[in-house]
């Protein structure tokens, strides 16, 4: 970034804070440009959701070319959502750091830069970011890896099963699966309803009678599928495609 655009940037991120910040760099008329984006996000202290709105506009004023966002009383380092999310807009992020000390002012200092280089997360151990690193993301990225099958991302807000989302029973059948019946093998999907009103999480049955699922605010994790995960259960859904 030319530090003219940094300074917006930093500036943008005290402003901000203790939210996280979110924009886009973009050439526009053959400058470069930082555009400021709304952080969407229920919990905007925590993580961003950049506006699609904002977006968009970006897109028709000029070539988007870089992801901007502030770690609020953080480093700048890139988490693991970060880089995860990063691969997936095929853009650099730039990360800027803004810490406040005993309630004194707010200073932006270190930025951090994080390419797409192909990084993939880990199966087991990641941690929880909603939209990024959530159940749903880890059932899309074992079948990729596992079985070569790509699933769709639907979209899906924080909280979506507490503000009438229904995301596993609207979508299971969009997403090439049918419910089966009787005793599970390799590739099923498990889908639960853990202490909410519809059924908001997902698994995937991994044989020998272990799953795979990641738990909200928890590290995915493989774990017996038994008691309280066969209490939960209200259906399991088999892929066309799935061996």
């Amino acid at each position: 970034m030319r530090p003219e655009t940094e300074a917006e940037v930093r500036e943008h991120a005290l402003a901000e804070f203790p939210r996280e910040s979110c924009g886009l760099v973009a050439i526009v008329k053959g400058r470069e440009r930082y555009l400021p984006c709304r952080n969407e996000a229920e919990t905007p202290s925590e993580h961003f959701v950049l506006c699609p709105q904002d977006w968009a506009k970006a897109e028709d004023l000029g070539e988007i070319i870089a992801v901007v966002h502030s770690h609020p009383n953080a480093s700048a380092k890139a988490s693991e959502a970060d880089r995860v999310a990063c691969e997936s807009s095929g853009l650099p992020w730039h990360i800027v750091s803004v810490l406040s000390d005993c309630g004194d002012a707010p200073e932006a200092g270190e930025i951090a830069t994080i390419e797409p280089t192909g990084y993939q997360a880990p199966l087991v151990g990641r941690p929880f970011a909603h939209g990024v690193l959530d159940c749903y993301s880890l059932v899309r990225d074992w079948f990729e890896r596992e079985m070569e099958i790509e699933l769709p991302d639907f979209e899906r807000r924080d909280l979506w099963w507490e503000r009438g989302g229904d995301l596993y029973m609207q979508n299971f059948s969009a997403a090439g699966c049918s419910p089966f019946v009787g005793a599970p093998r390799r590739g099923d999907i498990i889908l639960m309803q853990v202490r909410a009103k519809v059924v908001n999480h997902a698994a995937v049955y991994l044989g020998d009678g272990l799953m795979l699922h990641h738990l909200y605010g928890r590290l995915s994790s493989r774990d017996v599928y038994g008691g309280y995960w066969q209490e939960v259960t209200r259906m399991i859904v088999r892929h066309r495609e799935a061996k």
